[in-house]
Order: structure tokens, then C-alpha cells, then sequence
């Protein structure tokens, strides 16, 4: 019964890490580019778009299909940079538990 105090002692302490990663996570950005930094996009680490920039140059001149792959990889970009940056902030929170 003594490793089952310790077990949840270490699953609750775990759970307040994870829940001040998450809160981190939703304060901290990545900005991804595409058709020459003529389009940005800015997620959180809890992959929520902040910004959208779309030069007018680039609307005037680009045909839809064009834009539309452009957008579709400027936005995947973002969202793989924002998944990673929570896996490497949660990953280690995982670590070295004794379960």
C-alpha cells in the first residue's frame, strides 16, 4: 500500500506539470511561410491560429489553385511546427515515471 501512496503522489504532481505546460503551450507561437513569405501563419503550442498574413501582391497576382496549395502547406507547416513543439514540451513529462 506504501507504492500506492507514492504512485498517485507521482500521478497528481505529474498532473499539475501538465496542466502549467498546457498553459505555457498556449502562450508560445510558431510562425510558418510559404510562396516566399508572401503568406504567414502564427499557431499556438495548443494549435490555435493567432495570425494570418497575406501580402495584397500576392492576391492579385497568384491563380486559386495556386493559392489554394500554398495555403494548405503554410498552414500544415504551422501545425506540425505547433504539434512538435507540445511533444517536446509534454514528452519528457511522461519520463521516468514508476508506474
Amino acid at each position: 500500500m506504501k507504492n500506492m501512496g507514492g504512485m498517485m503522489k507521482q500521478l497528481r504532481d505529474m498532473q499539475k506539470e501538465l496542466v502549467k505546460a498546457q498553459k505555457e503551450l498556449s502562450k508560445q507561437t510558431v510562425t510558418a511561410e510559404a510562396a516566399d513569405g508572401a503568406i504567414s501563419v502564427t499557431v499556438t503550442g495548443d494549435q490555435k491560429i493567432t495570425d494570418l498574413t497575406i501580402k495584397p501582391a500576392y492576391l492579385s497576382t497568384t491563380a486559386t489553385d495556386k493559392m489554394e496549395k500554398d495555403l494548405k502547406e503554410v498552414f500544415n507547416r504551422a501545425l506540425e511546427d505547433s504539434r512538435k513543439m507540445a511533444q517536446d514540451r509534454l514528452g519528457p513529462l511522461s519520463q521516468g515515471l514508476n508506474l
